[in-house]
């Protein structure tokens, strides 16, 4: 029951320091950084990079969502395991299975087929979905269930966006990777803390250990884990900002590549080859073509004793079809509500 409320030396140089930046800027670091290092210092640190098998393994062809060969679309996924040593990427211990924690943070990140713009979509981690084979649950659960083949479907069908791609990090790894640039700058509406880190109003200068602590704060923010999505995405496009400020450092950002590297783990169709291509393909995309916005949110309210999101199928529509087409930047122009605003809560 439910109650809701290209080449001279020179030149080549000076591509492959655009490539770097841009493609970095371009993905939420995530994954393109380590496309950007692939393009750059070859397959070297594409090894480094942990697969994960078979995260499309059983899901039927016939039943997804129609593919766009111009377009790549990654699912991202974080986990917030509180673990002391790293879960994901190739710093993890042998057998350690980062899908038997739920997801704590779920993006859709878009690269449009123009190669210059992008779109990253946060769904809430709560959002009351259908489950393939599971029924109604938060959607962070599918993860649980079934790891990323089931969470996957279970976007797709939520979204009628096809996944061509998957990664998942820790928050150990985020910490790492904010560290390696030497910390970011975020703004912050209105004075909060979390984990013994205090947060001022305004500007905010934080390192890894406290841009963590701002990532999984949602208690004493207005809206809970909707503002801590949005925290999420502002942390993100800090670094994507610092990453793009910093472009002339290219040992600082090698350390970023390097440290995303070792703490991602993307699906095992991504090879290092494919992060050449997509690194080639998005060399154009810089950090203002990017777009944040949220999946459109009817309300909140409480399945049984869990409190869930009620996602606004309408609205969602209007959204999922703007991903599909990469027309985000003009889905948010006449939906400001749902854009990341310069200062979240």
């Amino acid at each position: 029951m439910s109650d809701r409320t290209s080449l001279r030396p020179e030149a080549t140089r000076r591509r492959g320091r655009r490539v770097l930046v841009g493609v970095v800027a371009a993905l939420l670091v995530i994954v393109l950084a380590v496309a950007a290092a692939v393009w750059v210092v070859t397959d070297r640190l594409g090894d480094n990079v942990a697969r994960v098998p078979n995260a499309f393994a059983g899901i039927d062809e016939a039943t997804r969502p129609v593919e766009d060969a111009a377009a790549t679309t990654f699912l991202l996924v974080g986990t917030d395991t509180r673990a002391d040593g790293p879960t994901t990427g190739t710093d993890a211990a042998a057998g350690t299975d980062a899908g038997s924690q739920r997801s704590d943070v779920i993006m859709l990140a878009h690269l449009a087929a123009d190669g210059t713009t992008a779109s990253v979509t946060s769904i809430p981690r709560d959002s009351w979905v259908d489950i393939p084979g599971r029924g109604k649950n938060k959607i962070n659960a599918a993860y649980a269930f079934g790891g990323a083949p089931l969470l996957i479907r279970t976007v797709e069908n939520l979204t009628g966006v096809r996944i061509d791609h998957f990664g998942v990090i820790d928050f150990a790894g985020f910490q790492q990777m904010v560290d390696s640039v030497g910390g970011i700058d975020v703004r912050v509406a209105a004075a909060t803390s979390n984990f013994g880190v205090d947060f001022h109003e305004g500007l905010n200068h934080l390192d890894g250990a406290q841009a963590l602590a701002y990532v999984r704060q949602r208690y004493g923010l207005p809206n809970g884990d909707l503002d801590r999505a949005k925290r999420q995405q502002n942390a993100l496009r800090a670094l994507l900002g610092k990453v793009s400020s910093s472009s002339s450092d290219l040992v600082g950002l090698y350390d970023l590549v390097d440290a995303t590297s070792r703490t991602v783990s993307v699906d095992d169709t991504l090879t290092n080859g494919g992060l050449r291509t997509l690194a080639l393909d998005n060399r154009n995309l810089r950090a203002s073509g990017v777009t944040f916005t949220s999946a459109p949110v009817a309300g909140l309210g409480r399945e049984g004793p869990q409190s869930v999101v009620y996602l606004d199928d309408a609205a969602g529509a209007e959204l999922w079809s703007a991903v599909r087409g990469g027309t985000v930047a003009q889905y948010v122009s006449t939906h400001p509500n749902e854009a990341l605003g310069a200062t979240p809560s």
